[in-house]
């Protein structure tokens, strides 16, 4: 299993920030029977945990950049470097009570994601990647699955939700793929669904308008798990378009036709 000191500093950082968020979801739980302040206490619980990543990430790498969803961005002294951070995907999920959320960790250089940490602390799976090292949940390997027909296979996207202008693409996106396979998939965090595909528990993944820190780590570990994973814009910057598409080498470019609508 890989184990560089960088990959081990996103660990650590990792299950830190995990084991704040988990007590705060117990207490979201408890909060489920009057919804008054609920949502800001998952602010809040959102903001104590980028704080607990900023403070392990920067605290052992000073010089590097940071790009994160609560703080923004800033510059590092290193500008080859930077790490990019969620400390909550899937917040819906976590203000509901369902423990469906984790926290994501990527480690960009010179523009290419060179380690990804996505941590599943409500069911303690840790996913992790390093370029070249493969990518493992926990101390197991991990595969993209075998599947090479579309019709057994089940995909994952994020349906947009209130007000957001690209529902209409998704539905026309659903109404092509739906007729050709065992199902689609809305869970509700863009780390976990990539995650997934990395472990083979869907086939494939496509969503518009992420931001970067949703997919960085993502991408890496379904790349080191053998998936394919590009932008929907063939051609396009992934991390900055935001639009994904990925899946298992067997069933990429149907399915990234179909989604393309090619």
């Amino acid at each position: 299993m890989p184990g560089s000191a960088n990959l081990n500093i996103m660990l650590k950082a990792a299950r830190k920030a995990g084991r704040s968020l988990v007590k705060d979801f117990r207490e979201v739980e408890n909060l489920q029977v009057s919804m008054k302040g609920a949502g800001d206490f998952v602010s809040r619980a959102d903001i104590a945990a980028e704080a607990i990543l900023k403070e392990e990430l920067m605290g052992a790498r000073p010089t590097y950049g940071w790009l994160a969803e609560e703080g923004g961005g800033e510059e590092g002294k290193d500008p080859t470097r930077r790490w990019i951070v969620d400390p909550l995907d899937g917040t819906t999920n976590f203000l509901h009570g369902l423990p469906h959320w984790c926290v994501s960790i990527a480690l960009e250089h010179k523009g290419q994601v060179v380690a990804g940490v996505i941590f599943d602390a409500a069911k303690d799976e840790m996913f992790l990647a390093e370029k070249g090292e493969g990518a493992f949940i926990n101390e197991k390997r991990l595969r993209v699955s075998g599947r090479s027909k579309l019709i057994e296979s089940i995909f994952a996207t994020g349906v947009p939700f209130g007000g957001r202008g690209d529902l209409p693409a998704t539905l026309q996106d659903l109404a092509r793929l739906m007729p050709t396979c065992a199902g689609v998939r809305r869970w509700g965090s863009a780390a976990l669904d990539m995650a997934y595909v990395a472990a083979g528990r869907y086939e494939g993944f496509w969503e518009r308008r992420l931001n970067a820190w949703d997919i960085a780590a993502g991408v890496i570990i379904v790349k080191e798990a053998g998936g394919f994973v590009e932008s929907l814009t063939p051609g396009g910057e992934l991390l900055e378009d935001g639009n994904v598409v990925c899946a298992n080498e067997a069933i990429f470019d149907k399915f990234a036709g179909i989604i393309r609508n090619t």
